[in-house]
């Protein structure tokens, strides 16, 4: 059986019943559970303790208004507190979707300055870092990663340009795929380019698909899809691709046996 791992997803966002369905797929290895906030990082350490393929990151999604400083410091006490129950740090990063609806209310300083806080977090406690950072912020977040020496990067979902790619290339940030490369040509060219041992792949669920998987709850199993067209796209055989990125994603999130 070809083994998969969802390197993002909110399960936190699914109701028990779909958890309990998703365990019962034995093609599914683990999960790798991202959180949007200390209430999201609850649930999904609770998740985690219910089901034991469940492997929860906890942080703070920026595609929202930041905290207040003190709420920042409770939610960072709290993660400090239950570092031991978490794989990683996770979702963080900066803003692109809501800058571009109303840049006045998204500043890029806040955000840059929250995520360096993470960065170095991340860093003293020696666990990897799930970043939500694309297209012109994608630059921004490998500045911070290089000025503090801690490439232990995930970029999930990546989008951006030919420079930054081979920026992430040359720092040996880890970059994860969804569903939609089976119907989008921009995420195509980017997994034909990127070195195989580099990639992942999630499904940002819930997050709805189009193409083949319109009106589809996204699901785990809906990877199987992805490393079809993984296969296609490095010409190589799918069991290969499989073996590849279960691999990957065992090394990047070193605590998954």
């Amino acid at each position: 059986m070809n083994r998969i791992i969802d390197a993002h997803i909110h399960l936190d966002q699914y109701s028990e019943e779909e958890i309990a369905n998703i365990q019962r797929d034995e093609s599914i290895a683990a999960l790798i559970a991202v959180s949007m906030d200390k209430a999201s990082s609850i649930r999904n350490r609770q998740l985690s303790k219910n089901f034991s393929f469940v492997h929860p990151a906890f942080g703070f999604h920026p595609e929202q208004p930041l905290l207040k400083d003190r709420d920042f410091a409770d939610l960072f006490e709290w993660i400090k507190l239950h570092q031991q129950d978490m794989i990683a740090i996770g979702e963080v990063g900066l803003p692109h979707y809501e800058r571009q609806k109303d840049p006045q209310s998204y500043p890029l300083e806040p955000y840059l300055e929250v995520l360096e806080q993470f960065i170095l977090l991340a860093k003293e406690v020696n666990k990897p870092i799930i970043l939500h950072c694309i297209y012109d912020e994608a630059p921004l977040a490998l500045e911070l990663l290089e000025k503090h020496s801690y490439m232990e990067a995930h970029f999930h979902w990546f989008k951006g340009s030919e420079t930054t790619l081979e920026r992430m290339k040359t720092n040996g940030c880890y970059i994860s795929f969804t569903p939609d490369i089976v119907y989008e040509e921009e995420i195509q060219r980017i997994a034909a380019q990127y070195p195989l041992q580099k990639i992942m792949a999630e499904t940002d669920g819930p997050w709805p698909f189009e193409g083949p998987f319109h009106n589809h709850k996204t699901m785990p199993a809906m990877i199987h899809h992805t490393m079809e067209k993984l296969s296609k796209l490095k010409n190589m055989p799918a069991k290969q691709i499989y073996n590849q990125l279960l691999a990957n994603t065992k090394a990047f999130y070193f605590n998954i046996e």
